[in-house]
């Protein structure tokens, strides 16, 4: 069961790092709206799951049907 804990810490870090990684490129894109929202986003996935992944999601999909 130890290997089943350290499974979903790796991926629940993994998606706070890919979501604090998007929100770079946004400012670095000069977008800091997108940025500081993705970054609010990583801050909270470190206490619920998901929510980095969602945000960068739901980010480009609105870009993409604007």
């Amino acid at each position: 069961m130890a290997t089943t804990s350290n499974q979903t810490d790796v991926l629940k870090n993994a998606s706070t790092v890919t979501t604090v990684i998007d929100a770079a490129m946004e400012f670095s894109k000069g977008r800091r709206l997108s940025g500081l929202l993705l970054l609010g986003a990583a801050a909270l996935s470190s206490r619920v799951p998901g929510v980095g992944t969602v945000a960068s999601v739901l980010l480009r999909a609105y870009r993409r049907f604007r």
